[in-house]
């Protein structure tokens, strides 16, 4: 397994219990072939520039050990989701 660093932004303008089954929805696809070793909701924090006409966003980072299936399968999720504005998923090498 490699380690793997995600970081999304979600919406501001959904309720929290939304933003809450979405960081579980994400944390479920990582358990299922992976294990997480540190997961942070940073908040809702301004954004740098405007995203899909949206100024604000919720910030989530995941440090994780997991196969490249499991990254691909995340990836494909977050791509279709509707709750995520924007993701960047690396490998860790720290």
């Amino acid at each position: 397994m490699r380690k793997y660093e995600v970081m999304y932004i979600i919406r501001p303008d959904i309720e929290q219990e939304a933003v809450q089954a979405a960081v579980e929805k994400f944390q479920g696809i990582i358990s299922n072939g992976g294990e997480i070793t540190k997961h942070d909701v940073m908040g809702k924090r301004r954004l740098a520039y405007e995203i899909k006409k949206f100024r604000d966003g919720v910030y989530v980072l995941v440090n994780f050990n997991a196969t490249p299936e499991v990254v691909t399968e995340l990836e494909r999720i977050m791509k279709i989701s509707d709750e995520v504005i924007r993701y960047l998923i690396t490998n860790d090498v720290a």
